[in-house]
């Protein structure tokens, strides 16, 4: 085996870790494919193109983009154009994948300088971990020690009134303490989808008859500026998660949905002919920054309610 193509093997086996996890706590997901498998939308989940992942993280030393995107980098995205969220105080960078069967990936960061000094500390407190815990040593050749890596929590158990004094000022920040690297969302490609549901308004009114809730922060269709990327997403289920008072049930990880639209020198193209190269890439700030919100309260409230 060639040193290109175990690497392809060896970040298969680190996706499909991510994703295992992702769909056995994002009941939503399920729900999705039920619905589309009810109206023989798909026969299977292999017939879904998965357009993007994203992972949220402190944007302090061993939990920021510098870090994790080793990861990625290692096994051949390549980092590209760069976003930023003032009123979220984050920052965020998109990786396009070696192999167009491969997602692209969304990571982003939080500015935490910004933030208080109270809830720096606290940020700190819980990235600081022993250098033999880092990425540093992580061999990024052993996809089994990469999958694992993601999957640990950080060493010490938040107390619920840290996550809520850190969600008064940051909900990313608030989110990335529960959650770590776990995914934060999976991304259906809608313009892979067939004829009737692979426009994304179209999708967006399948999916509330199947009863999914959106987020409705920009409107539920979030359009870019070209009118050639639109995406919409689920509000973020409530999950149990463990803090040192015992389970409380706080935001998880939400489903998103993505149209990439034709660009204008390929539109002469008959529709067999379109490739993933000749749709809109990339992604836009305007969309993500409501996009950041579905796991915030203002959305996820109406889970409660």
């Amino acid at each position: 085996m060639t040193t290109l193509s175990k690497r392809k093997a060896d970040w298969e086996v680190v996706l499909a870790g991510l994703m295992s996890r992702y769909e056995r706590q994002t009941p939503d997901m399920g729900r999705v494919l039920a619905a589309m498998r009810e109206e023989r939308h798909i026969g299977s989940r292999g017939e879904i193109e998965n357009d993007h992942i994203a992972f949220r993280t402190f944007g302090v030393p061993n939990h920021g983009i510098a870090s994790l995107e080793r990861i990625f980098l290692h096994y051949g995205y390549q980092r590209r154009d760069r976003y930023a969220f003032a009123a979220k105080h984050a920052t965020a960078y998109w990786y396009s994948p070696p192999s167009p069967e491969y997602p692209r990936i969304f990571l982003s960061e939080l500015r935490a300088e910004e933030l208080s000094l109270e809830n720096q500390r606290l940020i700190s407190a819980f990235a600081d971990e022993p250098a033999s815990e880092s990425i540093d040593t992580l061999d990024l050749d052993d996809p089994l020690a990469v999958d694992a890596f993601l999957q640990r929590p950080f060493r010490r158990v938040p107390t619920f009134a840290e996550y809520e004094r850190l969600a008064q000022e940051s909900e990313y920040a608030s989110w990335t303490l529960t959650h770590r690297h776990a995914l934060n969302h999976f991304t259906i490609s809608v313009h892979g989808l067939p004829d009737g549901i692979n426009s994304l308004r179209a999708f967006n009114g399948f999916l509330e008859r199947h009863g999914l809730l959106l987020n409705d922060a920009g409107g539920t269709v979030k359009q870019s500026a070209d009118g050639l990327l639109l995406q919409s997403s689920t509000v973020a289920q409530l999950i149990d998660a463990k803090f040192d008072e015992g389970i409380r049930r706080v935001p998880g990880a939400y489903v998103e949905f993505a149209e990439r639209r034709v660009l204008p020198q390929f539109g002469h193209l008959p529709q067999k002919e379109i490739t993933r190269a000749c749709l809109r890439d990339g992604f836009e700030a305007e969309n993500a920054d409501k996009i950041l919100e579905s796991t915030y309260f203002a959305q996820t409230r109406a889970r409660i309610a």
